[in-house]
């Protein structure tokens, strides 16, 4: 990117730099270290792919289903990353262009759109991957489900570590590798700012992936649900219902291949974001500190493969206590190496790595408060799910207003714990390095908030696998249904469909409170980002710089900063608006096709005769991929037309535009004497804070408010309150159906909108002022 951010100018103008302070000669061992891990975790993956697939298929029945299922998941995928693929290169020229335009950002377009492309192509790369694994597990989960529980449970788990492993690894290794190609080892402070367009890349296609597979999998499951359970009265996964096979494919577009996306675009922005801090305090920490993010990931990988593998559990025990037990060693070994790390790379005569050690504890500890705050609201043996089941005794009107206002009080808890997370890090992060001369306070506390956001992502391989191991479990379970096996193999599929519906809900509250700390830390990127191209122009100009000034003080008083601060929080919720609508179009266009399958072939019904699974598919797959086309651009278009509207419009609404007469101290930065318009840059920056802010309180209530609804209905259908087909059943269903696209589409794509606005406003900053 442009230069060094204001943290680096700070350091470098007032920090003496020693040889040894930045002698990188031993430090940059750690980079080869880094990438071998990755390269290891990706044969791990791989072996880890090759035992799964080589078990037991099950049945000629079995097969079949599953066939049907690969064969739609793997045509949406290559239809969908043709249309992101498109999207992409478009993006990648203008950007480029972009960046050619101005002498000052064109030395760096290139490198730039390299490194915008590399993250899309590895971002797909996950999101692929992690379906390909799944869509191959399932069918051995189902078989492994006729032999014991045990089986079947390390068998979809360590199918889904295939996801977690190769999404952490690939973020590791692009990142890594564009550092080590790009020069990062000759010229390490420098190179850490032309990476911002991996993470830009990889939030792009995170969120056409995310947004794409949830439109898809909610529309064929609210589909099925309403004709199958509420109008014919059908079982779930019935293979009477036209739509069950576009409802399994949609558990792998949209959980597997959209969260994989997701989280490998968490793990991209946070290792960028860090990488910038620790160029900026090169004299401090040496090459040592930039690659200190690549290690926590390479820790990372080897801690999830130990905890993946030590999972076990008998035949009468919940699989969560198994699940639950491979989370604990997972995080216990991450934060054993994450000390390790801390104080071999981040230590010095005027460093405390104990205070920064406890910044990556506070990131941890905020990872566990999110599972639990999010399987406290979710699951079915605690108040708020309760509250629901009980509501619906008395029709779907009490349980819809019960669960809104369920969904409504789950952002309460976790909105503390992030607040308690970037104070006690920032305050960390401020006593680590008070003996460091010649850093702000402000910019030691935020490099705590960064090394806290990389102790909360310390995990995310293991979270991942434990993401993709329920709809896999879900798959298996349908499979089981629609191939007509004996009723205690369903009963331990239905076990693992249970955990793995807990697991889905968990891996949800974890994405969004990373994206909330990794935003954070993007928001503050920006910000330096803006102060270093103003420094630059205006030194170009020959104009005045106040000593000390800094673009860290946005007024929300002007009007420019208002007007992008609404226009972002309205963005959060017109983009939430158009995903839902277009689950709802989407999914009555299923209806529509089940209903007239029944009419046309009255066998269907009668089991005389198969629906035409194909026909069901074929209409989600295309209006999937149409309907995620609008909210997408709108989301990458908004920061930009805010950004140029204001930067070219609306210089007399700053009240530091006037013209100073000769002689003046001027307090801000002014070239001829006209204070330099900075409207365009704090009209996104308003837009960036307040729509993050807006996004993540949004996507807490739509992700735990879905998963209260859909676990209430699951606990009625043990045989509570009637079971299932009785009145509080059927209420039930309605809920769970209004909750799909909250869980499973809007609330989702919500986490990657986070990241994108932050990666896209970082990216094309140089534009905006």
């Amino acid at each position: 990117m442009v230069g060094v951010s204001i943290l680096a100018l700070a350091v470098q103008s007032q920090v003496p730099v020693s040889s040894a302070s930045v002698d990188g000669g031993d430090g940059r061992v750690y980079l080869w270290i880094a990438l071998t891990v990755g390269v290891l975790a990706l044969v791990a993956a791989l072996m880890l792919a090759r035992a799964v697939i080589a078990s037991d298929t099950g049945t000629v029945e079995m097969q079949a289903i599953s066939n049907a299922i690969r064969e739609g998941a793997e045509a949406f995928l290559r239809r969908q990353y043709k249309t992101i693929g498109s999207i992409a290169l478009v993006l990648a020229v203008v950007v480029f262009v972009g960046y050619k335009m101005s002498p000052r950002t064109s030395p760096y377009a290139l490198k730039t759109v390299v490194s915008f492309l590399v993250g899309a192509v590895c971002s797909g790369l996950a999101g692929f991957t992690g379906m390909y694994c799944s869509i191959r597990a399932n069918i051995r989960t189902a078989s492994a489900a006729r032999t014991s529980l045990n089986k079947a449970l390390q068998m979809a788990l360590r199918g889904g570590a295939v996801t977690g492993l190769v999404v952490v690894a690939l973020s590791l290794l692009g990142v890594g590798v564009l550092f080590l190609f790009f020069g990062g080892l000759e010229h390490p402070q420098a190179v850490p700012y032309q990476l911002v367009g991996f993470g830009f890349g990889a939030s792009l296609v995170a969120l056409f992936a995310q947004l794409g597979g949830g439109i898809y999998t909610k529309a064929a499951d609210v589909g099925a649900d309403l004709v199958g359970k509420v109008e014919a009265g059908i079982p779930e996964d019935d293979p009477r219902n036209p739509a069950v096979i576009a409802d399994l494919v949609g558990d792998n577009v949209g959980d597997c291949a959209g969260r994989g996306a997701d989280i490998f675009e968490s793990t991209a922005a946070e290792n960028v974001g860090a990488m910038i801090l620790g160029a900026a305090l090169y004299p401090v920490f040496g090459v040592k500190g930039i690659l200190f993010p690549l290690i926590v990931l390479a820790i990372n990988l080897i801690a999830s493969i130990v905890g993946v593998f030590v999972v076990s559990t008998r035949e009468d025990e919940d699989p969560m206590h198994a699940l639950n037990k491979g989370f604990y060693v997972t995080s216990a070994l991450a934060l054993a190496g994450f000390a390790g790390a801390v104080y071999t790379m981040l230590n010095g005569p005027q460093v405390q790595p104990l205070w920064l050690l406890g910044c990556g504890v506070v990131g941890l500890v905020t990872a566990f408060l999110f599972v639990w705050i999010t399987e406290y609201y979710t699951e079915a043996k605690f108040r708020p799910v309760r509250s629901i089941v009980e509501a619906s005794v008395t029709g779907p009107a009490t349980n819809i207003i019960s669960g809104l206002a369920v969904g409504m009080e789950t952002p309460a808890m976790p909105v503390v714990v992030i607040s308690a997370a970037l104070l006690l890090s920032y305050y960390f992060g401020v006593q680590g390095l008070a003996g460091v001369a010649g850093i702000s306070d402000y910019a030691k506390g935020i490099y705590g908030t960064a090394i806290a956001t990389m102790g909360m992502l310390s995990c995310a391989a293991y979270i991942l696998a434990m993401d993709t191991f329920g709809p896999i479990t879900d798959n298996a379970g349908g499979i089981i249904e629609m191939s007509d096996q004996p009723d205690s193999i369903r009963e331990r599929t239905d076990k693992l469909d249970s955990a793995g519906n807990t697991t889905k809900a968990l891996t949800k509250g974890y994405a969004v409170g990373s994206a909330s700390l990794a935003a954070f830390l993007l928001f503050s990127a920006y910000l330096e980002e803006i102060k270093v191209i103003v420094t630059a122009k205006v030194a170009n100009a020959g104009g005045y710089m106040p000593a000390g000034w800094s673009f860290t003080n946005i007024n929300l008083a002007q009007v420019p900063v208002f007007v992008g601060a609404l226009l972002g929080a309205t963005l959060t919720y017109l983009f939430s608006s158009m995903a839902i609508k277009a689950v709802g179009r989407t999914a009555q266009m299923v209806v529509q096709d089940v209903r007239n399958q029944f009419k046309e072939n009255h066998g269907i019904m009668a089991g005389t005769s198969k629906p035409d699974y194909a026909r069901c598919v074929n209409i989600v797959t295309g209006a999937a991929l149409k309907e995620m086309v609008l909210p997408g651009v709108l989301v990458v278009g908004l920061p930009v037309v805010v950004g140029l509207i204001f930067r070219h419009l609306s210089a007399s609404y700053q009240a530091s535009s006037a013209l100073y007469a000769p002689g003046t101290i001027l307090p801000v930065p002014a070239i001829g004497g006209v204070a330099v318009n900075l409207a365009g840059a704090e009209a996104v920056a308003g837009l960036l804070m307040v729509g993050t802010i807006s996004g993540v309180l949004l996507a807490m209530l739509m992700n735990n408010g879905g998963g209260a609804w859909d676990n209430a209905k699951k606990f009625i259908e043990t045989g509570q309150y009637g079971g299932k087909k009785s009145e509080a059943h059927k209420a039930a269903v309605v809920g769970d159906t209004v909750g799909d696209p909250f869980k499973d589409t809007a609330g989702p794509s919500l986490h990657v909108l986070i990241k994108l606005l932050a990666t896209i406003t970082l990216v094309l900053a140089p534009l905006f002022v």
